[in-house]
């Protein structure tokens, strides 16, 4: 069975989020705290973790993915205007290229730091 680089970013951030009496991070003292996208306009940024940029980036993408879904089946039905569905579909498409350019940036990254000498 194969594990997508995103599911296992979304994993990994529920697992730091959930681990009991863990509420530090690293030398810097970071806190941990889950992203809430409800008090963020889509594309803003919330300040904190690399983790936390990329889950806001794929809950967005989700959302204007279910957007262009929804448009599409509107048109379908016959109460949607093509316009719309074009709109929706070229930001679906959009949001997608860019989450798949930064996972392949954040698996390249991985990979380059597994090659480094100890």
């Amino acid at each position: 069975m194969s594990i997508g680089a995103l599911d296992a970013i979304n994993a990994y951030g529920r697992t730091l989020t959930s681990l009991p009496g863990v509420d530090r991070l690293g030398p810097a003292e970071e806190t941990i705290a889950p992203v809430t996208t409800s008090a963020t306009a889509p594309g803003t940024f919330v300040a904190g973790s690399f983790g936390n940029i990329v889950q806001t980036m794929v809950s967005d993408t989700a959302t204007t993915l279910r957007t262009a879904e929804a448009e599409s089946a509107k048109q379908v039905a016959g109460k949607g205007d093509l316009i719309d569905v074009v709109t929706a579909v070229g930001a679906a498409e959009s949001a997608l290229n860019t989450i798949v350019a930064v996972r392949d940036r954040m698996v390249n990254a991985y990979s380059e730091i597994m090659r480094m000498q100890i």
